[in-house]
């Protein structure tokens, strides 16, 4: 059974959490099974004009091709693993899904900068869900045009964040950077590609 979600306070946007939707020994289950099996790369992206490595390991599963920060990733066959978690969180967010960048944080030094999710083979208004495995880290939104709107949410193992309506157009969000030792993190983001 599904814990029940709860909406964020984001203004003009939709987003969801639904707090340990995979309980820990299923949890533990799952992150085991994808550090171990999924091809994970260090990449160079395009980040404002310069050319530079990925602050974490990342890979890319599904149906078509997804280009982001000048790097374009190629359509991959869905694991095992990856496609439980594929139908459990579709019918969580209740809409359909055909990829999933999945990114490893390794310790606090990996991160995520501030970006909305706004490729244009997303779509006008895209729902996104992230997946958590392993280390609990901040997860911060923050308001396009008004940069002193924050929102931090810390993301726990088995959450699902479901970002809908109005939040890849309204707000960014980022993972930042911790000074505290942490552990190794999976997220996995499911969206629809539409070209």
């Amino acid at each position: 059974m599904t814990s029940p979600g709860h909406r964020l306070a984001l203004e003009n946007a939709e987003a969801w959490l639904y707090p340990g939707v995979f309980p820990p020994p299923d949890a533990a289950k799952h992150f085991k099974a994808l550090y171990e099996t999924l091809a994970w790369q260090e990449t160079t992206i395009n980040l404002f004009g310069r050319q530079m490595k990925s602050p974490r390991l990342s890979c890319w599963y599904g149906d078509k091709p997804y280009t982001y920060s000048g790097l374009t990733w190629q359509p991959r066959t869905w694991p095992q693993e990856l496609a439980e978690i594929h139908i459990r969180v579709g019918q969580i967010a209740d809409t359909p899904f055909n990829g999933a960048l999945v990114n490893l944080y390794r310790d606090g030094r990996d991160s995520m900068g501030w970006h909305a999710d706004d490729e244009p083979e997303l779509g006008p208004d895209p729902i996104i869900a992230s997946v958590v495995f392993g280390t609990t880290r901040r997860f911060v939104f923050r308001n396009k045009s008004n940069k002193t709107q924050k929102l931090e949410v810390p993301l726990t193992d088995g959450d699902v964040l479901v970002m809908g309506p109005g939040t890849q157009t309204n707000w960014l969000h980022a993972v930042p950077k911790s000074t505290k030792p942490v552990g190794p993190r999976i997220n996995l983001t499911f969206r629809w590609i539409e070209k």
